[in-house]
């Protein structure tokens, strides 16, 4: 209560639920599913932690308002900004956050400076700079981003400051765009928590009524409140998850230079000097393995002339670049045609993958998406051993895949796909699709032939995967129904 007796405007966090009590119907499943759901599924890289989701809460409202040890600031290099964050700190701060801010001499992009809170409840603000981004230098804009959460975190950290309540660094002011900052936040936290959990006591997301839907939404993917939503969040992770501490990663630009670039890296010692020195090192070296002319590695390959492990090497980038824009593109609508989802397992205990044949209109979907969201599903799935379960039933010609894309899909996918994948049913196939699938797999590509059972009716389709570990659409049991009662007619 204030001095005159009115209802404080300030927010206590500890008054505040958890992202964790928020789904409890699922958390108390009981231990014995818990184990059997392990065992059947891929774990994701950010795995169901209740301890943690008791530290994390988002709170649709202005960070200013919260009542923990420090809240943050989003401001400009000279730590002057005007935006609606900024705003509001320094009209609850009072006067005396200006005249401590001119100490500080500005903030560098991804730094954090430390303040005190004067009239906030709060005791401290901790002051950061968010990059502006522009796509091009998209790389630079995110390891800034990085760099002020972690940057907060680690102040807080010294600090000793048991809660810590996050604005949304990203301004709109500065143009990032609100859902890949938000993967960077959520991620960066995570993983700071998992490390240093045991120093940190609650971390708030305060956020506006317009960033509430999409800290709702991507919060399962780094929080996941229980083993099945961490299973169904796993699909739509990004391709870049970071290092172990959230922080991005570019491969082709991990070049690690040596003290001594033109020296061998281990302890011996050089045979002579001067012309006599043996330098059949430095092939191997870093520097050495830089990458060489695109265009003329792929006139290789047309040639014939690259080596198996170049090809491998040119096939898995070519596949990462796929898989990236899966995951980054938006695909709900090739989502919403339910033409391919995981259901359960086959009596070998394979992951059983069903492909709807009469839900794919093949003339009015863009393929190319069709083929993302083939990759943005199968990738995680393709690790380990599975069947595929594809229902030609009452298909027609719009819902024909033609070999052309079969053969790019065929050649696109990591070699993981192919390895993994035990067994193909093709259900209700027709005379003319037994033909084509002949020629196809003859013919175009190789190692799939063997892997093709043709299932007439689902009874047989049973003595590999039990009925209760499929999820059919219904046509698809009408069918198999009429068509066993006049295969019986006409036996009897």
């Amino acid at each position: 209560m204030d001095p005159l007796g009115a209802p404080s405007q300030f927010v206590d966090v500890d008054t505040l639920p958890s992202w964790g009590d928020s789904c409890e119907d699922e958390v108390t499943a009981s231990d014995t599913a818990a184990e059997t759901f392990q065992k059947d599924t891929i774990r994701s890289p950010f795995l169901y932690n209740k301890d943690i989701n008791g530290k994390v809460v988002l709170w649709k409202g202005d960070v200013a308002l919260l009542n923990c040890t420090a809240i943050v600031n989003t401001s400009n290099e000279s730590l002057t900004d005007k935006n609606p964050v900024s705003e509001s700190v320094f009209m609850l701060a009072g006067p005396d956050l200006k005249e401590d801010l001119q100490k500080l001499k500005g903030c560098r992009t991804g730094e954090a400076k430390l303040t005190k809170g004067f009239h906030l409840a709060a005791r401290f603000i901790i002051h950061t700079v968010g990059p502006k981004y522009k796509s091009r230098y998209r790389t630079a804009a995110e390891s800034s981003l990085y760099s002020c959460y972690r940057n907060v975190l680690q102040l807080a950290k010294e600090q000793s400051m048991s809660s810590v309540g996050f604005c949304v660094i990203n301004s709109a002011k500065r143009g990032y765009p609100l859902e890949d900052a938000t993967h960077i936040a959520l991620r960066t936290v995570r993983r700071f928590l998992e490390i240093h959990g045991e120093t940190i006591e609650k971390v708030v997301f305060a956020v506006s009524e317009l960033e509430e839907a999409t800290y709702q939404k991507l919060l399962p993917l780094y929080f996941p409140r229980s083993l099945r939503e961490e299973s169904r969040s796993l699909p739509y992770l990004p391709a870049d998850i970071g290092n172990a501490d959230g922080e991005p990663v570019v491969p082709e630009r991990q070049i690690r230079i040596s003290e001594k670039p033109g020296a061998p890296e281990d302890d011996q010692e050089e045979e002579d000097e001067g012309l006599g020195v043996d330098l059949s090192f430095i092939g191997s070296h870093a520097f050495a393995r830089m990458e060489g002319d695109i265009d003329k590695q792929r006139r290789l390959i047309l040639q014939g002339q690259l080596s198996e492990a170049a090809l491998q090497k040119q096939h898995q980038r070519n596949y990462n670049r796929w898989l990236c824009q899966a995951r980054s593109e938006d695909l709900s609508d090739i989502a919403s045609l339910k033409a391919l989802y995981q259901t359960g397992v086959d009596h070998c205990g394979r992951t059983v993958m069903v492909v709807v044949g009469r839900n794919i209109p093949v003339t009015l979907i863009d393929m190319d998406k069709a083929l993302l969201y083939f990759i943005h599903v199968m990738d995680h799935i393709a690790v380990k051993e599975y069947v595929l379960v594809y229902f030609h039933t009452l298909t027609s010609e719009y819902n024909h895949l033609d070999s052309d894309f079969l053969k790019k899909l065929y050649d696109v996918v990591d070699v993981k796909y192919k390895r993994n994948l035990k067994a193909v049913y093709f259900v209700h196939p027709t005379f003319r699709s037994k033909v084509s699938t002949w020629f196809f797999t003859t013919f175009s590509v190789s190692g799939l032939k063997d892997k093709i059972h043709h299932v007439d009716s689902l009874h047989q389709l049973f003595s590999a995967i039990s009925p209760e570990q499929i999820d059919f659409p219904p046509f698809v049991l009408e069918y198999d129904a009429r068509r066993g009662l006049v295969t019986g007619a006409a036996g009897s």
